[in-house]
């Protein structure tokens, strides 16, 4: 079963960090990923741009509209991500454990749900 791992950091205490500081972090980021990949679990990973160069899209009654920054206003902002291949959610919330900004931030684990036609929508109406 697919996961999708979002990650969630307070951008502030990252950019106040030094710049070894900030090497250290990249590192054991980059061995977690080089480790969870090797284990045959990350489908994809992917950091994100700051959240100060997000764009949020509303399209209401036809009309689209844009707003600079993310969807809501937080502490903490997704910083990137990671899709992975788990058994069960026990074994994706392990692996989710193992991204280091689950440290300092946090790191939601959300079962893929995967669209097809002929399928009713699980748990929606």
């Amino acid at each position: 079963m697919k996961y999708l791992c979002l990650i969630y950091e307070d951008e502030a205490s990252l950019d106040a960090m030094s710049e070894s500081e900030w090497n250290g972090v990249v590192g054991e980021c980059l061995d977690a990923y080089e480790d969870l990949q090797r284990s045959g679990h990350v489908l994809a990973s992917e950091a994100l741009e700051p959240v100060r160069t997000a764009t949020t899209v509303r399209v209401r009654n036809g009309r689209l509209s844009t707003t600079d920054g993310p969807f809501a206003e937080t502490k903490e902002q997704l910083g990137g991500f990671y899709l992975i291949e788990a058994s069960d959610l026990n074994e994706a919330i392990r692996i989710a454990a193992r991204i280091p900004p689950a440290r300092r931030g946090c790191v939601e684990v959300r079962p893929v749900q995967e669209l097809r036609q002929d399928e009713p929508r699980a748990g929606r109406p």
